[in-house]
């Protein structure tokens, strides 16, 4: 045990405060899961539960075995990854599979293991990267708007609108994440707000699409539209429905909570062990409970920010920023959706929901900020003997 911590490097306070979110998410994923058993009548709470912990056992393989990585060598590897991402994302959203009667076009099933996997949680790690790579690569380089458009923009619009007709919420969020990089990495602000403006002009052809042909996109345009309405004014529908009872558990839950496992709304959240956890977590551990979860999202995002500033080169401070900073934005989203001051998105809580893609692409997330955060000793070449009365050999020896 005393070699295998000795081999875990990169920052103590990180690894930390992901150890404690993986053991505390035992807790509410445990005694949420009894709605998908005798509501749903899906599995045991035990196998959920046994489930869970393997999910994270292999995330935290992915954290262990990414964080070994030298930083520089995320700049290929998302060059190779990024067409093997274009590629899975082209055909989740065309094979077009439903799961329970639910449009999942946002999952593929994975031969042989027969698990579900999300592709728009691994290509939003991927893309981040990539646009870290590029942000590096122009840096203190005067360059027109014309030549950033095939390297930089098309990726990411590519990207996004693979990603857009299954998950707008996540589309949305990647976009917006990727104009928060480009403006740290000192990219014209001028040439943003070009392409903020020619998103809106996508976003408003495919809204306009999807209405004049229903069949192309079914239920997805008006999903979003319904979701926005509740929110604005709430009504009578599936996702005020379940604002309405999260709001009811987290105003049972009071100052301290009920106690563990003795949610009540767990019952009626359809979402209650993923998109809805947080609300469950108040009924359970009260406003207590669920302000010391919030301090430790708080906490990994100081820790994100103290090992941007420290890295000594610019991709690894644009890397940092490019796959940590989504982290604590998606869980703040999930908390704000909780307590009604966000429309639903279906965002998971990271490191606390169930669910198996969420909770490795986190992990692998994480493994690349903490791989930032080590200092990695530089290799040590030693040079061949030269005879310096020999031209031929100084000028070889200086090759």
């Amino acid at each position: 045990m005393s070699g295998f911590l000795g081999n875990i490097k990169g920052d103590k306070a990180i690894w930390g405060v992901v150890a404690l979110l993986a053991l505390f998410s035992f807790l509410p994923v445990y005694s949420a899961s009894s709605n998908l058993v005798y509501v749903v009548g899906n599995g045991t709470t035990i196998g959920h539960l046994v489930k869970h912990g393997m999910l994270l056992f292999l995330g935290f393989g992915i954290i262990y075995g990414v964080h070994k990585i030298p930083t520089h060598f995320f700049k290929g590897l998302s060059l190779i990854a990024l067409p093997i991402v274009l590629v899975l994302l082209a055909y989740t959203l065309a094979q077009g599979t439903t799961i329970d009667g639910a449009n999942a076009s946002r999952w593929i099933r994975l031969p042989l293991v027969g698990i579900t996997f999300q592709t728009s949680n691994l290509a939003a790690v991927v893309l981040m990267v990539y646009v870290a790579r590029y942000l590096t690569r122009i840096k203190d380089k005067t360059i027109t708007f014309s030549e950033s458009i095939v390297p930089l923009w098309l990726p990411v619009f590519v990207v996004t609108i693979l990603i857009l007709p299954a998950n707008f919420s996540t589309a949305a969020i990647l976009f917006f994440m990727v104009l928060i990089l480009c403006f740290l990495g000192g990219y014209p602000l001028k040439y943003l707000s070009g392409i903020i403006g020619a998103g809106l002009l996508i976003l408003t052809i495919f809204i306009l699409t999807a209405k004049a042909y229903p069949d192309l996109f079914p239920n997805r345009v008006d999903t979003w539209i319904n979701r926005v309405e509740s929110f604005r004014d709430p009504a009578d529908t599936e996702s005020d429905y379940q604002i309405e009872k999260a709001k009811i558990a987290i105003a049972s839950g009071g100052i301290v909570g009920n106690g563990a496992g003795k949610s009540v709304m767990k019952n009626f959240l359809p979402q209650s062990s993923s998109d809805f956890i947080y609300a469950i977590i108040i009924e359970e551990y009260g406003l207590l409970g669920g302000f010391v979860l919030m301090f430790f999202y708080m906490l990994l995002l100081f820790r994100i920010v103290v090992v941007a500033n420290s890295n000594e080169t610019l991709f690894g401070k644009l890397l940092v920023v490019g796959v940590g900073l989504p982290i604590v934005f998606q869980a703040l989203i999930n908390m704000a959706v909780a307590v009604e001051l966000f429309p639903v998105t279906g965002q998971t809580l990271p490191l606390i929901s169930s669910g198996g893609t969420s909770i490795w692409m986190t992990c692998l997330a994480i493994g690349i900020v903490l791989s930032a955060s080590r200092k990695f000793k530089p290799v040590d070449v030693k040079k061949p003997d030269v005879d310096d009365s020999n031209p031929l050999e100084v000028l070889s020896g200086q090759l």
